[in-house]
């Protein structure tokens, strides 16, 4: 085998995929190069099984709101077969799936860890022994990110869980703690009730769940943890952990103690710096890794090496990390394309019910930016559209406008399945399409896309 390439990428989870990808397309030979599973964290350990397991309690939580349908529901949810039905989506955890594709594009899987070893060079520890790697255009990082886990006094010795063992487990525990209220655990604290758990606690130090978006949807999606038994705890922190006969307990920062037979720790994300070689390369380790607008690595010279994904340290979302990679390709191409959306449109679903959809600014980080903004909102279930789709609908709408340009730059969604409704928000934004032109796109009735007609009709159009 040749250990000579264009392009090397040190990842194949979806950001590493396609960077590859595209610079196959753009004629280049490629490597790449993983220690794990080929299709990454977001295949086997995040977004599929995660979101997996949440549907059963999506649709019957939907049934429950339509009379007739609602009769139908005579028992629990089947939590085996949604198990099951995981592990059917992640392929029992093996990538024999994923790599068909790889095969088909030309790429060169080397399975192994990858670690930069110099300028263009990547060392990669194989099960047959050390092979270097030399790549005339660019090397590619793509490794992702590990969880968390914070100085909590006893923490390291309760086997709490991360997110990998509570989307791989097949077991619902009778009790959960979860500690952290941000998308992840907010979605699998719902997913284990509505699964089977018994008592679900979530503790959050900030004053709300899902603290980056709007403030109304974290008190909206509190409301609704709380009408169906899911206990949160916000404004308090962990400060000791421990466990005995009765469980794992967290002693607070109030002063009171809370108890599970689980703890998910799910309080953020670290980058994956450490052990992929960058000080070889001039990089100073003791800084955070950034990236220009053209996905290049600061601080390394020369213009080889590019990072997409969540190790890039922008927005740390799948499909995001998909679109980087594309960029990248495009880049290490030739052609002259920078990045743009990590910069002005991130979309982003937090898929609980009711879930959180999402894209660019808050009204606070738009006014924070210097923007003159405008807010219009009306009730997600205040059109036809949603209430065909059931009784008790709720929710919120909203959008930030610039009322400089008179365009839309922010927009959150929540209510149940609003997810369809945050691509259309995600043109307007990336489109900049003034909104009194957006007016004349006329919804579908009846639809909850409806919404958009009460929205600019609040804005006074």
């Amino acid at each position: 085998m040749s250990d000579e390439f264009d392009v090397i990428v040190i990842g194949a989870g979806p950001p590493g995929e396609n960077a590859a990808g595209r610079s196959v397309d753009a004629g280049m030979h490629v490597a790449i190069v993983e220690s794990r599973l080929v299709g990454g964290e977001c295949s086997f350990w995040g977004c599929i099984p995660s979101k997996t397991l949440l549907r059963p309690g999506d649709i019957v939580a939907a049934a429950k709101r339509v009379p007739g349908a609602a009769e139908a529901i005579t028992g629990p949810i089947d939590a085996a077969a949604a198990f099951g039905q995981r592990d059917y989506m992640t392929s029992s955890w093996s990538d024999h799936t994923q790599t068909p594709w790889l095969e088909s594009k030309g790429i060169e899987l080397v399975r192994g860890h990858g670690r930069l070893a110099g300028e263009r060079v990547v060392e990669v520890e194989t099960e047959s022994g050390p092979r270097r790697l030399h790549a005339a255009k660019a090397v590619v990082l793509a490794n992702g990110t590990t969880p968390v886990m914070p100085p909590i006094d006893g923490l390291d010795g309760v086997e709490a869980w991360d997110n990998r063992d509570a989307t791989s487990t097949s077991t619902v525990p009778r009790r959960l703690l979860v500690l952290g209220g941000g998308a992840i655990g907010a979605e699998l604290a719902q997913a284990f009730e509505r699964l089977g758990s018994e008592q679900v606690t979530v503790v959050e130090g900030g004053p709300r769940l899902l603290a980056r978006e709007e403030p109304f949807a974290g008190h909206e999606l509190e409301e609704a943890f709380e009408s169906e038994g899911i206990a949160v705890r916000t404004g308090v922190t962990a400060e000791a952990a421990f466990r005995d006969e009765g469980g794992v307990h967290l002693r607070l920062s109030d002063g009171t103690e809370v108890a599970g037979d689980e703890l998910l720790v799910a309080v953020g994300r670290r980058a994956n710096t450490r052990d992929v070689g960058l000080d070889s390369v001039g990089f100073d380790t003791s800084q955070r890794l950034q990236v220009d607008e053209r996905l290049r690595v600061r601080g390394v010279p020369g213009e080889w090496l590019y990072a997409v994904g969540d190790v890039a340290g922008l927005a740390q979302l799948t499909h995001m990390g998909k679109y980087q990679g594309r960029v990248v390709g495009d880049v290490i191409a030739g052609r002259d394309v920078v990045d743009e959306s990590d910069h002005r449109a991130v979309p982003r679903v937090t898929f609980t019910d009711p879930q959180v959809a999402a894209v660019g600014p808050t009204e606070a980080e738009a006014r924070e930016a210097g923007l003159e903004v405008r807010v219009v909102t009306v009730g997600t279930g205040d059109v036809a559209g949603a209430y065909v789709r059931g009784n008790d609908i709720k929710g919120t709408s909203q959008l930030v406008v610039d009322e400089s340009r008179g365009v839309i730059v922010g927009a959150t969604f929540t209510g149940p399945d609003v997810q369809e409704m945050l691509h259309a928000a995600t043109i307007a934004i990336v489109g900049e399409v003034p909104l009194d032109r957006l007016w004349h796109a006329v919804p579908s009735f009846p639809t909850v896309s409806e919404v958009w007609l009460r929205l600019l009709e609040a804005y006074g159009l």
